[in-house]
């Protein structure tokens, strides 16, 4: 929602660019709103990856999904070590163009690499380096983790070890959602 939002040159995007790219998290306001937006527009099934992220913003997802009567069936904690997630951060590149994500060594072969999409440049993200990793798994620590206790305690958290392959994860995630 947010890379859209971007895309689309909205103040939110904007804004959203800015703190991300420094590491902090957007405010639980903002985040809510946009999220609130988004699922007035749409029925049926949904999955939200990288929210909530804050306990402020899970209660109240929890309250929109009430008025909606449709309850949380899961909350997934992708469980993966720093090294690991430093390593996909470093191989990450982004179509100029289309937004497409790619991975050096997984959809794309280096960095010079074009879009598998679209066939345009491929860049990375000026967020994507250690410093702003270190500073993102701080906020993550801070405000995130405490989800993982929170969501135990409803009996909908469900660990996965990240460390894995995509195709792994995706695997594991899939069999549990068809449950």
């Amino acid at each position: 929602m947010l890379r859209e939002q971007k895309r689309a040159g909205t103040p939110l995007g904007i804004e959203a660019d800015r703190l991300t790219s420094r590491g902090q998290l957007l405010s639980d306001e903002i985040v809510v709103s946009l999220v609130k937006s988004w699922l007035e527009e749409r029925n049926g099934s949904f999955i939200f990856d990288g929210f909530p992220r804050t306990q402020g913003q899970a209660e109240t997802l929890e309250t929109l999904l009430g008025k909606r009567d449709t309850p949380l069936d899961v909350a997934f904690s992708l469980d993966a070590s720093f090294d690991t997630i430093l390593d996909r951060v470093s191989r990450r590149m982004v179509c100029s163009e289309c937004g497409n994500i790619a991975s050096i060594g997984l959809h794309i072969e280096n960095a010079e690499s074009k879009c598998p999409r679209c066939g345009n440049e491929m860049h990375r993200r000026s967020d994507d380096n250690e410093e702003t990793l270190r500073q993102r798994m701080e906020e993550y620590r801070e405000k995130s983790e405490p989800l993982i206790g929170w969501y135990a305690g409803r009996g909908l958290l469900q660990h996965m070890d990240a460390n894995r392959t995509p195709d792994e994860i995706f695997s594991d995630i899939s069999a549990t959602l068809e449950k």
